[in-house]
């Protein structure tokens, strides 16, 4: 049903209510004060009723007079009980012997509507003393008020207190604490009862935070006191990484206009956001969410912040569809304790308070009997035993804050009068003391300094600043099949500091809502997992980003991370990124298959140039080998066995000797085998030119001087050597960057420079090796070894310059394996171009290795 057909329903039923009202004093609660006589009287603004103003389309049809409209809407009881904990307290009072001794404290009570313009009209007729106010004028003086207890709305509260402050009258609020009515250059006339929820923000967002919900939605009153929750609520929830979905403001003073035609869009447009923070009147949101169909919508978890739980609690009992709706939220309220008031709740009976007009109408509307000794229509009259306790009123049984306020403000008040009426007497003489000559701007001074504790144990003061230790109560809405909702405590959050907080929530006794199988999610982006880093977007909110996989070398072990962690140099990151493994040290061994391959040719070359070896020691004496210095041709097969051997140095563990001791071998036997290369060349020169006439080239050939250029040579190279030594010699590297997962053991040359003078002294040699047998390449001999020299040379070039160039492009293993295959490369190709041709011819053509055919072929030649 909407809310107009609702309220002409109500309309319509209060008008055959009213029909029978037949004495005059059954329209009395039309009225809008009451009044108690007693010593001291203290004012009361409390609204018991709302008033709703019915649109004009609804007007036309309504032939009664306005009296009749409004009394059919004043329908809701839910403020009643303010008015009686303001009875309570009076009695509780004036019946304590201690706190104003043989003075009696009455009341002049003003029923505050919601209109803000009826409730000034209300004011200036209660300071004016009669029923058309009258502006600077006041009527039986005798009975004003020392001070008001006022304050439902901050806005009514201000207003109010900017009136009161020209005639110094004291306002203390039983409303929620409000910033605005603390500036006391303003409203120096004004106190707030309530302390200031310093806590409340960071409870909602220790809520949010224990259960990872950073997309909410929020939705608040439209009011100053809506814009500063809502302002304090940012700053927390922007320290914390918590973003707002959307904020959508609800009117406070609603009306049927306003509402009709508006939709809550921003439920639907955030689908992702599955919390929802509400803060304000528990009726604006429950008449919007009825209006706009919200009902029908998913289910989400809202959080209501400070709601009236009194009345939220009669709404969900009498509206079973708002229990499917609201089921599993929570809710924010302080534990509120007033010593006796259940008692006296559960005592009322309906002869209690005979001369009180609303009492009596709250009797017809709840218990449907009239009390004695007025009986109004066709009401029956109230069983004697009738009680609130056999109702079970929720709107009046159960304790709400506003009450525990009001309860405080009229204690604080009569502490108040104690203590000026004690100074008082301390001044002149008792029975001098006249109440009706006190004035209220004389309680000011000792209202602001009043400090008691009342009778639930808590502190009670106004001074603003003073620490409070904050406790809220966190409630779960609960729901049965038979549509009875009420609220349990599933945790709280105590705050005595902002560094001494804490939040205790029983998650197993909560119940969420039944869409959700399990504790809801509300995020704008999935949270990344370990191995992935979070990214955020341009233009977009910090809970709205992309998870992208951690890089090599990089891991994340918690959820959200912002940046990756880089491991250390000896671990790598798993395939998952989310740790990091101790990397294997490795290297080129002979258990590698690389390795292995390199080892076994090595080998082979080496058994291959011991053979060729032992072929020409058991043909030494045959011309092929005789020719050309056999002499050098056994040292040119040692070197290069030796050649062979040395590059098995460099395959496995390495170590600081063998480090250096790689780089010296290499070098000298390489030095030897090519300063033997270039002796030879310079022997096949010698010898042709020794057959010439002259005896200068066979005195140099006789006296073996081409022999010396070995030593010679190697004392070169040795030289180069002892200076890399003495600079920067080889060391052991750990090369942790190469490999992903390996930590690589390899020499490092030390200084390159070195090393490269090394390499260039071999190719210096090699270079004048390969020119002296290029141009004795043609020289007209028998066993002329100039042709082989000069391919193997040219071999030689082609392997190192390779070398050369591949060596800056590789790492790691693969530059060891590219060293060692140079050697062998380079090794290889001198024996083969130069001995495997005499070898064949040794081996496979003997006839062609004799003396006969030496002559039978230089004949053959000179013929």
């Amino acid at each position: 049903m909407s809310l107009p057909l609702l309220c002409l329903f109500l309309l319509l039923q209060s008008l055959f209510t009213l029909g029978e009202m037949t004495h005059p004093r059954c329209f009395e609660y039309l009225k809008p004060s009451t009044y108690m006589k007693a010593d001291i009287i203290l004012g009361a603004f409390i609204p018991i009723y709302i008033a709703l103003e019915l649109p004009q389309e609804v007007q036309r049809y309504i032939w009664i007079s306005p009296l009749l409209v409004l009394s059919a809407l004043l329908c809701q009881w839910k403020n009643y009980q303010y008015l009686l904990t303001f009875y309570f307290a009076i009695e509780e009072i004036n019946k304590d012997a201690h706190l104003l001794p043989n003075v009696t404290l009455g009341f002049h009570f003003y029923n505050a509507l919601n209109s803000h313009r009826r409730t000034l009209e209300g004011l200036l007729m209660w300071l004016s003393g009669r029923s058309e106010f009258i502006p600077n004028y006041k009527c039986k003086t005798q009975h004003n008020a020392l001070g008001i207890i006022a304050g439902t709305r901050p806005e009514f509260s201000a207003a109010m207190g900017t009136l009161l402050e020209l005639y110094k009258v004291p306002q203390v609020t039983y409303g929620t604490f409000d910033s605005m009515l603390s500036d006391k250059d303003t409203l120096p006339s004004l106190y707030q009862m309530s302390p200031k929820d310093t806590a409340l923000t960071q409870g909602v967002i220790s809520l949010l935070l224990h259960f990872g919900w950073k997309w909410v939605g929020l939705i608040l009153s439209d009011d100053l006191k809506g814009e500063e929750f809502l302002s304090d609520l940012k700053v927390e929830m922007l320290s914390e990484e918590i973003c707002v979905a959307f904020t959508e403001k609800l009117q406070t003073n609603w009306s049927f206009q306003s509402m009709s035609g508006v939709g809550f869009v921003n439920l639907i447009q955030h689908a992702q956001a599955n919390v929802y923070i509400f803060y304000g009147d528990i009726d604006d949101l429950v008449f919007f969410c009825m209006e706009n169909e919200i009902m029908k919508a998913r289910k989400k978890v809202w959080i209501m912040v400070k709601p009236h739980l009194v009345y939220l609690e009669s709404v969900f009992y009498e509206k079973n569809d708002l229990i499917d709706f609201f089921e599993g939220s929570f809710s924010f309220s302080k534990k509120i304790n007033i010593p006796g008031f259940n008692p006296f709740l559960e005592a009322l009976t309906p002869s209690r308070y005979p001369e009180d007009i609303y009492f009596h109408k709250f009797w017809i509307d709840n218990f449907y009997c009239s009390p004695p000794p007025l009986l109004c229509g066709n009401h029956k009259p109230c069983p004697l035993n009738t009680s609130l306790k056999t109702k079970q009123e929720r709107n009046v049984m159960v304790t709400s804050e506003p009450s525990f306020s009001i309860w405080n403000a009229v204690y604080a008040v009569a502490h108040t009068l104690h203590k000026m009426l004690l100074r008082t007497t301390e001044i002149g003489s008792h029975e001098d003391t006249n109440h009706n000559r006190l004035l209220p701007w004389q309680l000011h001074p000792f209202l602001r300094k009043i400090q008691f504790t009342n009778a639930a144990g808590d502190q009670i003061c106004f001074d603003e600043n003073k620490k409070h230790v904050e406790k809220y109560d966190i409630q779960n809405f609960m729901g049965h099949t038979n549509h009875y909702s009420f609220l349990v405590k599933v945790g709280e959050f105590v705050s005595k500091s902002p560094q001494d907080q804490g939040l205790f929530i029983n998650e197993v006794m909560i119940k969420w809502p039944s869409n959700f199988n399990q504790t809801p999610q509300s995020v704008c982006s999935q949270t990344c997992g370990p191995g992935f880093w979070k990214i955020l977007e341009d233009k977009k909110l910090i809970c709205c980003f992309s998870c992208v996989l951690c890089p090599e070398s990089y891991i994340s072990n918690q959820t959200d991370q912002q940046e990756c962690i880089p491991c250390p140099l000896q671990e790598y990151s798993n395939p998952e990124r989310n740790n990091c493994i101790p990397k294997s040290v490795t290297f080129l061994s002979f258990e590698d298959y690389l390795g292995m391959a390199l080892s076994c040719t090595a080998l082979c070359f080496s058994v291959s140039t011991a053979v060729v070896l032992g072929i020409f020691l058991k043909h030494q004496d045959s011309p092929i080998v005789k020719a050309n210095n056999r002499m050098l041709s056994f040292i040119l097969l040692i070197s290069l066995l030796l050649c062979f051997l040395c590059s098995l140095l460099f395959i496995g563990c390495p170590s600081t000797a063998s480090c250096i001791l790689q780089q010296i071998t290499f070098a000298l036997v390489f030095t030897l085998a090519l300063s033997t290369v270039l002796a030879k060349t310079i022997t096949v020169i010698l010898a042709f030119r020794a057959l010439e006439p002259g005896k200068t080239m066979r005195r140099l050939l006789v006296s073996g001087i081409h022999i010396s250029v070995i030593p010679i040579c190697v004392l070169i190279q040795l030289i180069l050597l002892g200076v890399w030594l003495g600079t920067s010699p080889p060391y052991i590297e750990a090369d942790a960057h190469s490999e992903h997962s390996y930590i690589i053991i390899l020499c490092n040359k030390g200084s390159l420079t070195a090393f490269y003078c090394v390499l260039g002294y071999l190719g210096i040699l090699a270079l004048g090796s390969f020119s002296l047998a290029f141009l004795a390449r043609n020289l007209p001999d028998t066993f002329n070894e100039a042709k082989f020299l000069t391919f193997s040379m040219l071999v030689f070039f082609s392997v190192w310059v390779t070398f050369l160039l591949v060596y800056h492009s590789t790492k790691d293993k693969a530059m060891v394996a590219v060293e060692v295959f140079s050697i062998l490369a380079s090794s290889a190709g001198l024996l083969g171009c130069i001995f495997f041709p005499k070898c064949y011819i040794i081996l496979v053509k003997p006839d062609e290795n004799s003396l006969k055919y030496f002559k039978n072929k230089t004949q053959s030649r000179k013929n």
